[in-house]
């Protein structure tokens, strides 16, 4: 089961053994179908209050602390009284009841026409005093009080919502004086002060967190919706409107989060809509409603992602048809998900912060999608991450467990849903070490199975994402969370389609919060907030035309600072780590590497210094750095996690020896982190490109070696070079093979290792080079010279031709070879003779 509930409070387990000390059987009867007791409501500070059936029928309300674990009686009714709505205060000394005095058979029965079928009371608890009569009418009536900020003084008053069946929602400010002995109570004697906050809604939710109202009014064909923010300084606001295509039924108004009223509810389910608004606390708004389906078997439910302008409505084919078992859909916020759940058909976890592609939300089925503990859907979500179930009294927090997300990811045949769950154990998880660790092995254990995403560009993208977002407000707004850019693929099971839909109008001054980064939201989409991530298309041309220019020219100040930014992103790496390295990685010098760094860090600073002025300098300096060396440092974290499960040793350059299957099971994961690298223009640690090239020179056949050479798979480097010409002597084998190195060699590098390989055929092909340099050199003039005689020891006139001609030319002051004095005319008429007589099976004298 991918999603795991922990139950924090059941009416079975936390109220019943209470009420048995307490001698109440009738309470006992804790079936799902039994009133007798049943939750009535969930306050914002965690309290829990419930009624149930005393042993002379008489009705009694209970209240449960999470925080404590402790019951206590609030009040009792004398008489067998239908509990619709309750709420305390946050100071609980007032108490809140809005009930159903009897029955229509009982009205009937008794002619009791002139009496009101609701009644709605404000009763001092503190103690039990006064009791005041707030409505009594034939409609029924909702209550909830309003709760400060946490950590906020108490005040001297309450507030307290009414929620009527007529449509509309008014305050009652009430407030109270404390008397001797405690005794808390109201202080006005007449009408308490009032006011209206909504008329002619159809439907309505309770934030009780965040003290926010959202509903539904109906103009012409379409839904407003609505949100009025409640302050402490008891002032409220109309702060968000936005405008629905969905068709409500005005005849019937439907209330979520106002409390639970067992029998109405479920009646009033059937007929109003299935709506819920989530909230998220990167800034996400929500709006998820089941709708009707023409087409028997099938379910069809939205989810208008508000803070990105569009709405998805998704239709899904039930496996089993058995009309009996549909059931309507559940919504739960995660947070970071939101759940669309049928029980014994899907759950559908939907990704609030990354909407964009189907590919970033896990649709499952069968025993994946099976939750035990909720087998019907009269489930709510009071707050993020909890889920109560009316039926059963239960509250439960909901997490999405890691083990069986990492089981799910391994046992997953389609891309899709590989690519799912690797986005949510790598961002919903938020850098735990232990679930990296066993991410990485999973991507070296499955590098060939993908074949619409690179796992290792997910796994490093997504990673660095999830470090940095949370520094900055806004960065995940600039920083890439994928590496793809489009997915074309499908869901199996899952019909999507996509509407876009007009932005909310928000109405706030200075605040802060939720509505703070719902605005910002906004605004990134208002500006096409795709472009406004960073991507490496203008960083990869750089370093391509920094790469290419001659070293002379490597000197400006613009390369000074691009590797002094490579300087600070290592010496910054350095400071993290400083246990020995497992993998020999960081211990040479890559000008490439540190180039591409160096361009990163620049074209990085500029991307954010544009979108995030009011941040500083400084800061910007220090995110990129983090970035950069995070980047690094992920790199090394694959590998140092590879070497470990491979068991290799820090030291492999052992060139006299071929390489184990351990190796070139490592020598397949660097060149896919190769390939990844590539892909993102993303660079690599120091001394990567040495480390691969020595387990290719050990793992590979030579022209399998070559053939990567040649394709750019492996890259010679200095290091590597140097100790395979000094490390392995002249074989027939080895001789072919550091001639078909040598003759790779760039010619910079090429004369920096040259004097490693002391061999005629180095010296053959020092010559041949030398030969063709100084012809280059000399271009395209007509060498109409006479060429001088030279006194040569051998007889051989195109030989002696060719190098008085060489000579003549470093008369002229070209010398290729300026810092090796040896090489010369002379040294190319020695190798050449050298060459012939070998060929000749003759000895050189």
């Amino acid at each position: 089961m991918l999603l795991r509930l922990v139950p924090e409070f059941e009416l079975r387990r936390d109220v019943v053994p209470w009420l048995a000390e307490r001698g109440c059987a009738a309470a006992l009867d804790t079936s799902e179908n039994s009133s007798a007791l049943y939750v009535v409501n969930v306050e914002r500070n965690g309290k829990i209050i419930y009624t149930w059936k005393g042993n002379e029928r008489n009705t009694h309300i209970g209240l449960y602390d999470l925080q404590t674990k402790q019951n206590e009686h609030l009040y009792m009714f004398e008489k067998n009284l239908h509990i619709i709505s309750c709420s305390i205060n946050n100071e609980r000394t007032l108490l809140a009841v809005s009930f159903c005095q009897y029955t229509e058979e009982e009205r009937a029965s008794q002619l009791l026409q002139s009496v009101s079928k609701y009644l709605t009371l404000l009763i001092e608890i503190h103690p039990i005093n006064n009791v005041r009569v707030l409505k009594a009418v034939d409609n029924s009536v909702r209550v909830q009080f309003l709760y400060p900020v946490e950590g906020r003084n108490a005040s001297r008053g309450s507030r307290l919502l009414l929620v009527s069946e007529d449509k509309y929602i008014e305050q009652f400010d009430i407030h109270v004086v404390a008397e001797e002995d405690h005794k808390v109570v109201i202080q006005k004697s007449g009408q308490l002060p009032r006011a209206k906050v909504v008329d002619d809604l159809v439907w309505a939710q309770w934030d009780m967190m965040e003290q926010r109202l959202f509903y539904i009014v109906p103009k012409e064909s379409k839904s407003t919706l609505r949100c009025v923010q409640f302050y402490p300084d008891e002032n409220f606001n109309s702060i968000l409107e936005s405008h629905l295509d969905i068709a409500v039924n005005d005849t019937q108004l439907k209330l979520v989060n106002f409390g639970y009223d067992y029998c109405e509810d479920q009646d009033v389910a059937s007929k109003s809509l299935n709506l819920q608004v989530f909230t998220s606390k990167a800034g996400g708004l929500c709006v998820c409603c089941s709708l009707v389906s023409d087409t028997p078997h099938e379910i069809i439910y939205s989810i208008y992602f508000l803070h990105k302008g569009y709405n998805k409505t998704f239709t899904v084919s039930l496996e089993r048809t058995e009309s009996q078992q549909l059931k309507e859909v559940a919504f739960m916020n995660l947070d970071y998900y939101v759940a669309a759940y049928l029980p014994g058909q899907f759950l559908h976890l939907l990704n609030i912060q990354h909407p964009d592609l189907l590919c970033y939300s896990l649709f499952l089925t069968g025993e994946d999608a099976r939750i035990d503990t909720l087998q019907n859907c009269s489930i709510r979500s009071p707050w993020v991450s909890t889920v109560l179930d009316c039926n059963a009294g239960s509250l439960y927090d909901v997490s999405i467990s890691d083990s069986a997300l990492l089981q799910f990811l391994q046992k997953s045949k389609l891309d899709c849903e590989r690519l799912a769950a690797l986005h949510c154990a790598l961002l919903y998880f938020q850098h735990t070490e232990g679930l990296e660790m066993q991410i990485i092995r999973w991507i070296s254990e499955n590098l060939s199975i993908c074949h619409s995403f690179d796992p290792i560009q997910e796994f490093i993208i997504a990673s660095l994402y999830c470090r940095m977002c949370p520094e900055t407000q806004n960065l995940d707004k600039l920083l890439p969370y994928t590496s793809l850019h489009d997915w074309i693929g499908v869901v199996p099971g899952v019909i999507c389609a996509t509407d876009i839909i007009s932005l909310p109008v928000l109405e706030f001054q200075n605040s802060k919060g939720f509505w703070e980064k719902l605005n910002s939201n906004l605004e990134s989409v208002k500006y096409a907030e795709p472009h406004l991530h960073y991507h490496s298309n203008v960083l990869r041309r750089e370093w391509r035309s920094l790469s290419e220019e001659r070293e002379e020219r490597r000197t400006t100040a613009y390369l000074r600072n691009i590797f002094e930014n490579a300087k600070k992103v290592l010496s910054h790496l350095d400071t993290w780590d400083s246990e020995a390295r497992l993998v020999p990685l960081f211990e040479e010098e890559d000008y490439q590497q540190q180039l591409l760094m160096g361009l990163m860090v620049a074209q990085l600073k500029d991307h954010l210094m544009r979108h995030l002025q009011y941040v500083g300098k400084k800061k910007i300096d220090q995110i990129v750095l983090d970035y950069v060396a995070n980047l690094l440092n992920l790199v090394h974290r694959i590998m140092k996690e590879v070497w470990r499960r491979y068991q290799l040793h820090s030291c492999i350059f052992c060139f006299d020896e071929r390489g184990s299957a351990a190796e070139f099971a490592v020598f397949h994961i660097m060149s896919r982190i190769l390939e990844a690298a590539n892909g993102m223009c993303m660079p690599l640690p120091p001394g990567f490109h040495t480390l691969h090239l020595g387990l290719g020179v050990r793992c590979l056949p030579l022209h399998t070696l070559l053939h990567y050479i040649d394709n750019g798979v492996l890259q010679l480097t200095e290091t590597c070079v140097r100790k395979l010409l000094k490390d392995l002597d002249d074989t027939e084998q080895n001789e072919k093979l550091k001639f078909s190195i040598v003759m790779r060699l760039p010619e910079a590098l090429g004369q920096k290792v040259r004097q490693y390989w002391n061999h005629p055929i180095h010296a053959n092909l020092i010559a041949r080079k030398y030969v063709k340099l100084l012809l280059e050199k000399l271009g395209s003039r007509q060498y109409s010279r006479p060429v001088p005689e030279r006194l040569s020891p051998v007889e051989f006139l195109p030989l002696n031709y060719l190098t008085n001609m060489l000579a003549e030319i470093e008369n002229q002051g070209v010398h290729p070879y300026e810092k090796q004095d040896h090489v010369n005319a002379r040294f190319v008429e020695e190798t050449a003779l050298k060459h012939t007589m070998t060929l000749l099976g003759l000895k050189y004298s």
